[in-house]
């Protein structure tokens, strides 16, 4: 039996995925809203009916005890999970720019301009560097910074700028 309510769960459950799918942005919310109500009222009254109801006033009392142990503790640390909220928004928006993601922008840094002057020295290269030499300081440098060994996204993204500054150039 229990297979069988399983089953139709599944099913049920991947026509609500497409239904779900198929609706506008909009309405989608408000639809959402309104299933899930009411479905929380229909298994409240099947859980009713089969006398199971008393497992969830059992949750209930232990995530009010939960909460009334961990609300000192969330008050305390609340500075702190703002900002952890906040770098994570600006982060998730950072990251949806597409290649901008830290650049160094908005951090009060250096503006993305760069001369080619400060290219050079950023690449430790002379003037009148050829491409070849451009590429290979590139590649010596940010082997040695990039953030995945470890290194800093702002050496590496002045690295980059300096290198398509001088390869336009």
């Amino acid at each position: 039996m229990i297979r069988i309510v399983l089953l139709l769960l599944v099913v049920g459950l991947f026509f609500a995925v497409r239904w779900w799918m198929a609706l506008p942005a909009k309405p989608s919310g408000d639809k959402l809203r309104q299933w899930l109500t009411i479905g929380g009222v229909l298994l409240l009254a099947v859980l009713a009916l089969s006398g199971r109801l008393g497992w969830l006033f059992g949750a209930l009392g232990v995530a009010a005890a939960f909460v009334w142990r961990g609300l000192p503790i969330l008050i305390r640390a609340a500075p702190q999970l703002q900002r952890l909220w906040l770098w994570f928004q600006t982060s998730r928006r950072d990251s949806g720019r597409s290649g901008q993601a830290g650049s160094g922008q908005g951090r009060g840094g250096k503006t993305a301009a760069m001369s080619e002057a400060e290219a050079l020295e950023v690449l430790g290269l002379k003037i009148g560097a050829s491409q070849a030499d451009i590429v290979q300081a590139h590649r010596k440098l940010i082997s040695r910074v990039h953030p995945d060994r470890g290194g800093s996204d702002y050496l590496a993204a002045r690295i980059n700028l300096a290198k398509r500054v001088l390869l336009k150039n």
